[in-house]
């Protein structure tokens, strides 16, 4: 973690705010890097605020008028748009408090307003499935941010851990299986098929990071 600490210090070294996305295939591991480098930065001097993609679901009554329900997670279930403007006013709006939505998996619904980025923050660390692809507006969230890295996991382990959150929050242990067949691992498909766009790429197993 030190040295992915002194990168942004490095990147934040201009003076302007820094965004840095984390990319990455459902279950590597994203979140909890996401969420460990913010807490990093901050003790290291960098305040730091992390601000997940998720909190840019489409809200499930919003996906079942348009047919998606059944595909959460895809990248039309999200409201990229809508994420695309926050970044840009992460980067501009520094002298007041941005409020950015949440994500809460235990109801599994996107929750506005839940995170306060507050002026002094120097970075903002993010993280999401689609943010190295190559369409807009996601070509524009791409270039909102100031590098995106891809969090790198074995997928036997990925798997076995995407699974189990499935189960952790409702799922029975035949419908995460079924999820994880025909939803996430289509979409982890078009994920993996853009780690080349990545500035850095993160080995999560080498991090030791436990979600």
């Amino acid at each position: 973690m030190e040295g992915l600490v002194e990168r942004v210090r490095g990147l934040a070294a201009a003076g302007e705010r820094v965004v840095v996305g984390i990319a990455g295939c459902p279950g590597a591991g994203k979140s909890t890097l996401a969420g460990r480098l913010a807490t990093a930065l901050t003790a290291a001097g960098l305040p730091a605020v992390w601000v997940p993609m998720d909190g840019f679901h489409l809200a499930d009554v919003a996906l079942e008028r348009l047919g998606r329900l059944g595909r959460k997670g895809a990248i039309d279930t999200f409201d990229g748009h809508g994420y695309l403007a926050l970044l840009r006013r992460l980067h501009t709006e520094t002298g007041t408090v941005v409020y950015a939505p949440s994500f809460d998996r235990d109801i599994e619904q996107p929750i506005a307003g839940a995170i306060a980025v507050p002026p002094q923050a120097r970075v903002v660390v993010s993280e999401g499935n689609y943010l190295l692809h190559d369409e807009d507006p996601w070509r524009q969230v791409r270039t909102a941010m100031t590098e995106v890295w891809y969090a790198d996991l074995d997928d036997r382990v990925r798997l076995e851990r995407l699974t189990r959150r499935h189960v952790r929050f409702g799922k029975s242990p035949e419908q995460a299986e079924r999820w994880v067949a025909t939803v996430d691992e289509p979409n982890a498909a078009a994920i993996r098929a853009t780690r080349h766009r990545a500035d850095l790429h993160v080995d999560i197993a080498a991090l030791a990071l436990s979600p």
